[in-house]
């Protein structure tokens, strides 16, 4: 779990936290202020997932490369020549 993800469930809780006191209060300008910073949380939490998923992949991706190097090297020669095909004319 990275930072995003633990700074944005902070922000996400005190927003509600906010947004309801607003309410209580009767104050919509605290009570938006509060929505307001209740997304930003649920944005940067959902950043910070998928930036932890994305991390994830890159490692498995860069485990199979070690145990394959030579199908590695294969599929980005392959994959150059399609491009370099495709592109020429």
């Amino acid at each position: 779990m990275n930072e995003d993800r633990v700074d944005g469930t902070m922000k996400e809780f005190a927003g509600k936290a906010q947004s309801t006191a607003g309410d209580l209060l009767g104050d919509s300008k605290t009570s938006a202020e509060g929505r307001i910073r209740q997304a930003t949380g649920q944005a940067q939490e959902a950043y910070g997932a998928a930036a932890d998923q994305i991390r994830g992949l890159s490692e498995e991706l860069t485990d199979r490369i070690h145990e394959t190097p030579l199908l590695a090297v294969l599929g980005a020669l392959g994959l150059g020549y399609l491009i370099g095909r495709l592109t020429s004319k």
